[in-house]
């Protein structure tokens, strides 16, 4: 079984995610002590079964992770029916309030000049970090415009959102551990701050007048920043050096921008940004044929189901044309991401800022990877143009 602190298996999982499928759809994991579901078929129905559930725990020892354990306690995505099911419907009414095509303009306007600071910084050094240009500013603009997050506090986002998501990794070391706790704590105590002044047009004022209690608003707002910033990061960092790699499909893009949109799906499938997603039994049950105690543990494993031959033609192929595309990247179920809408615009408009202010992009020099693997992505991508 695989090793998910092996760098040769970060580089490139999906052969040994093949090699799985092939000797069946679920598999017990002794090292991250659970089962994993390989298969496309298997892991949409752990996904979407409903004897299994997002069964917070909290992080141990308790009284150390107070505010972790806080936002996750009253979020969205830890919560099953009936909780689950008053939080997305006051959460969906105040995201129908027109929020997402009220910023549709505005993150094309980001893109474009995000990518005129790296057009900038190309000229001037030779080089630029993708990454640090575009990827990672975009989606916390967007969070922040959908936040009104004052211009000032916005670079406090980033750095509080990549110390809460290191504790969903495996073996985390005490530091991570404690950097998690205090992020958690200092982003609690900032969106409650926010979440008191005079109501405005903003979602956190939504949120509040949907009738979410204040530690909901926090909650829900922290998600809204991990999920969206780093999925989209890693979906436009991942999604970008495929293409660099695969000139062919950069080109098609160039020759028809049409394609952006499904392009956008091929991302998200073909190097998955988030590669495993837990549930857990709330009764005896079965997936695939594999037995499931009460209270045991299975995951979906996202970066083997986008690539099952079953469902997807040639699933090694990197196709900007990809039509249909019935990748899970996103979830399924009751839990499927309510943020989707909005990440799907953000990509699509890095993609065509890309494609109209850098048609001669490539690398400078590798791409450096992050070593984690439930959460997929890069430390760095250098590009120039």
């Amino acid at each position: 079984m695989f090793d998910p602190r092996d760098p040769e298996f970060l580089a490139d999982p999906y052969p040994e995610f093949a090699r799985l499928r092939e000797q069946g759809e679920v598999h017990r994991h002794e090292g991250l002590g659970l089962a994993v579901a390989v298969s496309h078929s298997a892991a949409s129905a752990v996904l979407r079964h409903r004897g299994l559930g997002r069964i917070w725990s909290d992080a141990q020892p308790a009284e150390r992770f107070v505010s972790f354990n806080l936002l996750h306690r009253n979020s969205l995505l830890e919560n099953e029916p009936p909780v689950h099911t008053r939080l997305r419907r006051s959460i969906s009414a105040a995201f129908n309030r027109g929020h997402v095509e009220r910023l549709r303009p505005k993150v094309g306007e980001l893109a474009r000049d995000m990518v005129d600071g790296l057009v900038a910084r190309i000229a001037e050094s030779g080089e630029a970090d993708l990454l640090e240009q575009l990827a990672q500013p975009l989606p916390v603009a967007v969070i922040a415009e959908l936040l009104d997050i004052p211009d000032a506090d916005r670079p406090r986002l980033v750095p509080w959102s990549n110390a809460i998501v290191k504790m969903y990794e495996y073996g985390l070391p005490e530091e991570g551990r404690r950097a998690a706790e205090n992020a958690a704590a200092e982003f609690a105590g900032y969106l409650r701050e926010l979440s008191h002044r005079n109501p405005g047009e903003d979602l956190v004022s939504d949120l509040v007048r949907a009738g979410l209690t204040e530690d909901e608003v926090v909650a829900t707002a922290v998600l809204l920043l991990m999920a969206g910033h780093e999925a989209t990061v890693n979906v436009i960092g991942n999604g970008v050096s495929a293409l660099l790699r695969h000139p062919a499909q950069w080109q098609r893009l160039l020759d028809d921008p049409s394609l952006a949109e499904s392009a956008v799906e091929e991302l998200i499938r073909y190097d998955a940004p988030l590669q495993l997603f837990e549930r857990t039994a709330t009764e005896d049950l079965e997936i695939a044929g594999f037995p499931v105690a009460k209270g045991e543990k299975i995951a979906a494993l996202l970066g083997a189901a986008a690539r099952d031959p079953q469902v997807f033609e040639d699933p090694d192929t990197f196709d900007v044309g990809r039509t249909p595309n019935q990748h899970i990247g996103f979830g399924a179920g009751i839990h499927y991401c309510i943020g989707a809408p909005l990440a799907r615009i953000e990509i699509a408009a890095a993609v065509r800022a890309l494609l109209e202010k850098t048609p001669n992009l490539r690398f400078a020099r590798e791409p450096e990877r992050r070593p984690e693997f439930v959460i997929r992505g890069l430390r760095t991508l250098p590009v120039s143009a």
